[in-house]
């Protein structure tokens, strides 16, 4: 199934600064305000405005903590990109959780954005900004404004933003639950998270973006030669900070196959899904633009990350926030 990459998009960006302004209507939650569930908003940080879209589910009251999922859009995307084709907005109100969808950085107001995940990508690499600390900052906000679980805060990410994922889940150990990951890759760069975090893992065998196999893909025709690592990197990576078991439970039905590494440390685990054929698109979503890949009908990624995100409550919340990444004792993985 065709998965055409919104990282395709990335290759307009030129060299200006992405910039917003907080829409005059934007304001808080408030109890049975369900009509205004989107919120629009955006924070000065590090000298840029950071645009982000809050979705608050049907019936918030604010006296219940609910859990949070930060949703991170892939590589010339934004918000709205993340929104649509993920779906996880609908799913937080059936499931009634929170979620934040924020923007990356680009030449153009709220087009084109890119994430500074390390080794990629475009406009936020160059400048070198730092993502990690507007998505620190987005956390420390939300839990301002809304009734947030500390304990139950989860990111997730596709493509670029599946690499920016990564790089929170190092370096925001001590604050989130758990992580997921949908076609995106790890540099092979990364520090050590300073605790075990449970991470879930999609993606296609088919994808020629951010290759299952590792290497460039097609981010090196549009000029940025970034030599990804394979999928498996990031598994062993993940299985030998959370202690997991080496061999994992193996189900293979139709074109997935799913490999759990299990008895992590603090209930921590792995889990992988390899969908074969499919290429670089959200499974069971939507397709964010009219260029894009079909995504995959066999699993719904949202409902997948959403059931393994409920299955880690409590694990982030109350540590300190200081030396949150060493370097791992055993570069070899």
């Amino acid at each position: 199934m065709r998965c055409t990459s919104v990282l395709a998009l990335v290759s307009v960006a030129a060299a200006m600064a992405g910039a917003g302004s907080r829409p005059a209507d934007a304001r808080l939650a408030a109890p049975g305000d369900s009509h205004r569930s989107d919120r629009k908003e955006s924070m000065r940080l590090d000298g840029r405005t950071r645009s982000y879209l809050v979705h608050v589910p049907a019936g918030y009251d604010g006296r219940r903590a609910l859990p949070l999922v930060i949703v991170l859009h892939g590589g010339g995307g934004n918000y709205k990109f993340a929104a649509k084709m993920t779906g996880f907005s609908e799913k937080a109100d059936r499931e009634q959780f929170l979620v934040a969808y924020p923007n990356g950085s680009g030449p153009f107001s709220g087009n084109f954005l890119t994430w500074d995940a390390g080794d990629c990508c475009g406009y936020a690499k160059r400048k070198r900004v730092d993502d990690v600390a507007f998505v620190g900052a987005l956390i420390d906000r939300l839990e301002r404004e809304f009734a947030v679980d500390p304990s139950r805060i989860y990111v997730a990410g596709f493509s670029n933003g599946a690499m920016m994922a990564y790089q929170a889940g190092c370096a925001l150990a001590d604050r989130l639950a758990a992580i997921a990951a949908v076609s995106g890759s790890m540099s092979g760069k990364e520090p050590l998270p300073v605790r075990p975090l449970p991470v879930i893992i999609l993606h296609g065998t088919a994808d020629h973006h951010v290759p299952y196999g590792g290497g460039p893909g097609k981010l090196a025709k549009w000029g940025y030669p970034v030599n990804k690592q394979p999928v498996s990197y990031a598994v062993k990576f993940w299985v030998s900070r959370d202690g997991a078991s080496a061999d994992p439970l193996r189900d293979e039905k139709g074109k997935l196959t799913v490999e759990t590494y299990a008895g992590g440390n603090g209930g921590s685990e792995v889990v992988l899904y390899t969908i074969k054929g499919a290429r670089h698109a959200w499974p069971g979503g939507r397709r964010a633009w009219v260029g894009a890949d079909a995504p995959c009908p066999d699993v719904s990624a949202t409902d997948t990350i959403w059931d393994f995100f409920k299955r880690h409550p409590g694990a982030g919340a109350g540590q300190s926030h200081s030396d949150v990444c060493a370097m791992p004792p055993d570069k070899s993985i």
